[in-house]
């Protein structure tokens, strides 16, 4: 027995004639009609009712029928997964993204790839670190970039670096802390923060510095963009990449706090960037492309990136 036959016979129960069956699959009526008695004889029984004016399965037939389609099914799936990880001219790729990368890493290796490679459907969303491990550890997505620090010690994932991204505490332009001349960070600790998922290294930080037990965000998103039109109309403190802020502070709209008691680049104000993937996957054709792109693009950038 082989898939061959097995098609054979499901064309046959499709046409419900040799004649029209043979035709369809490419070969001559008798050799149609020769490969469905060596199936019958292999099996020992018969698998249609000649005697009916439609060529009608058997009982036995009919168990055929169903153990056949699942069979068929099941060797082009496999062929269309090893094409998958081998071939670059079809397929997907699907992954996540933490807010830092998104603002310029991912978008320009998306980017890059669609050029490269314009028959590969390419899927994305932007989450935090949390969501993304889950969808990660449920098979929905083959990698994810983000903040590796909770990972890296961890024997279920497997993490390569990218370069730290910097970020900073921003205010809209007229805050009230503007007209202060020296800022700490309990003046801060008087507004509404909006951050996205602040990591719990980040958060014990905010936590001593402001005297209380935890310190979470008032207002939690991790679209960077949000984030900046939020902060711009109220008097929250936001924390973001530069790269998300560039363009407002350059307007004028958005202003950038420095406090004396907190050191430029400390832990809450980098987001250390890697690629993340289980141990043991095997990746896809489409998903290696997109990894080795997003290390050579971040190689080509100077130092923590803003």
């Amino acid at each position: 027995m082989d898939l061959r036959q097995l098609r054979y016979f499901i064309a046959l129960n499709e046409h419900r004639s040799f004649v029209r069956a043979a035709d369809a699959m490419g070969i001559t009526q008798p050799a149609f009609s020769r490969s469905i008695q060596g199936l019958e004889q292999e099996l020992g029984c018969r698998l249609v009712d000649r005697g009916s004016k439609d060529l009608r399965p058997t009982p036995e037939g009919q168990v055929v029928l169903q153990h056949a389609l699942s069979l068929v099914q099941g060797a082009t799936n496999l062929s269309h997964a090893i094409a998958r990880l081998n071939k670059l001219d079809s397929g997907e790729v699907r992954f996540g993204c933490g807010p830092a990368p998104a603002q310029k890493l991912v978008s320009d290796a998306v980017a890059h790839f669609v050029r490269c490679y314009p028959g590969i459907h390419i899927q994305f969303g932007v989450d935090n670190w949390e969501r993304l491990a889950r969808n990660l550890s449920r098979e929905e997505i083959e990698f994810f970039v983000a903040d590796i620090r909770h990972f890296e010690a961890d024997p279920n994932f497997q993490t390569r670096p990218l370069k730290p991204r910097n970020g900073l505490f921003f205010c809209r332009a007229g805050h009230p802390l503007l007209a202060k001349d020296s800022l700490s960070t309990n003046d801060m600790f008087a507004y509404p923060l909006a951050a996205t998922l602040i990591p719990p290294s980040a958060r014990k930080m905010l936590a001593n510095l402001s005297g209380k037990i935890d310190v979470t965000a008032n207002v939690q998103c991790e679209d960077m963009a949000s984030l900046v039109r939020i902060v711009s109309q109220t008097d929250a403190i936001g924390i973001a990449v530069e790269e998300a802020l560039n363009e407002p502070m350059a307007r004028g709209e958005l202003v950038r706090l420095h406090f004396r008691n907190l050191p430029h680049n400390v832990d809450i104000l980098q987001a250390r960037c890697g690629i993340v993937t289980r141990t043991g996957d095997r990746l896809s054709a489409a998903a290696r492309a997109m990894i080795e792109l997003l290390l050579k693009l971040d190689s080509e950038t100077n130092g923590a990136v803003a």
